[in-house]
């Protein structure tokens, strides 16, 4: 049984890339320009939301295609870390469900396997790898 699901294994981690990125790619199209509307983004941004906005419409479409995979998913991986404590954690609302922070916790975890997992199938790693 086993040895028939792991052929799969490579589709279902292109599956998990491409959902986890087009997902993450949502927060960064808020935040630079307001869409979907959720109420909280797409006005004037400070540096560090533009850079977040951009990292995660480019690195999310970077991962969506699995172009150079493993650095940007590290990066981004990176940056989930950052914005959690940054953002989200807070003495006064220490569990992630309290403070809203388990999306970036989700998502920095996802990354850092993409990290060492590669892009799986359907990725343009994969086609160059193929065609040196």
């Amino acid at each position: 049984m086993t040895e028939s699901l792991n052929r799969y294994a490579p589709y279902a981690l292109a599956a998990l890339r491409i959902v986890a990125a087009l997902l993450f790619m949502e927060h960064g199209t808020v935040k630079l320009f307001g869409f979907p509307d959720t109420g909280r983004g797409g006005g004037e941004l400070d540096t560090l939301h533009l850079i977040a906005g951009l990292l995660e419409v480019f690195g999310g479409l970077a991962l969506v295609i699995g172009l150079f995979t493993r650095p940007v998913a590290f990066l981004l991986s990176g940056q989930m870390a950052i914005a959690y404590w940054m953002v989200h954690f807070k003495p006064e609302a220490f569990f992630p469900i309290q403070n809203h922070g388990d999306g970036a916790i989700l998502f920095c975890f996802v990354f850092l396997y993409l990290v060492f997992a590669g892009s799986g199938a359907w990725s343009v790693d994969g086609m160059r790898k193929a065609n040196p």
